[in-house]
């Protein structure tokens, strides 16, 4: 069991200490941005009391979509890559269909 352990421990070493560079700390920081859009969509949720999306989390989706795509990029991932670049396609359409609305709203 203590071989198991420090096998484990070695192995978290190698993935997270060893592998620790710019680019994985910028991978980190993008997918932070990610999930916080799952927690804002949460939290105004709850405050509805009904399932909404505000524009805060396409801005969360955008920056840390974007910083995924330049991670993916750094580390050559082309499946990566592809669905990073569609999704942001994704998320500027979104935002670009809200903006539209709030102008006709003020019009």
């Amino acid at each position: 069991m203590a071989d198991l352990f420090a096998q484990f421990a070695g192995w978290l070493h190698d993935v997270f200490v060893k592998q620790l560079d710019f680019w994985v700390i910028l991978g980190f920081v993008a997918q932070f941005m990610f999930t916080m859009r799952f927690v804002v969509q949460w939290l105004a949720s709850e405050k509805a009391k009904a399932s909404v999306i505000p524009v805060a989390f396409w801005l969360f989706s955008l920056g840390g979509g974007f910083l995924l795509l330049i991670y993916a990029i750094a580390r050559q991932d082309p499946v990566f890559i592809a669905g990073q670049g569609f999704g942001l396609l994704v998320y500027i359409r979104n935002l670009m269909l809200i903006r539209k609305t709030k102008r006709v709203r003020t019009d």
